[in-house]
């Protein structure tokens, strides 16, 4: 296994999105990563500790130990559930695709 790999770790808000690519030891975790990418700092109005976080997708453990080309994704809950706004858009007559709109 090499000594380094080379990892991405993503944040979203709507006003901003941020993907930052690592360069972190072997063995480092899904924690580690965020802690390296310096998200706590810049997004200071979000408690990123207490988010649930993933990979590639999936759900993972802060824990999990990443592997080179992984993509460390930190989620925020959603302000709308998706079939709730497919409901609201319903309503006016709407749907989720573009031309509707």
């Amino acid at each position: 296994m090499p000594a380094e790999i080379e990892v991405e770790v993503v944040f979203g808000i709507p006003e901003q999105q941020r993907l930052v690519s690592l360069t972190v030891h072997s063995g480092a975790t899904v924690a580690d990563a965020i802690e390296i990418s310096g998200f706590a700092r810049e997004f200071t109005d979000h408690d990123l500790s207490s988010l649930p976080v993933g990979v590639w997708g999936h759900l993972a453990a802060r824990d999990t130990v990443l592997s080179a080309g992984d993509r460390v994704e930190i989620y925020r809950p959603l302000q709308l559930d998706p079939r709730e706004a497919r409901r609201r858009l319903a309503a006016l007559g709407q749907t989720m695709r573009k031309s509707d709109n």
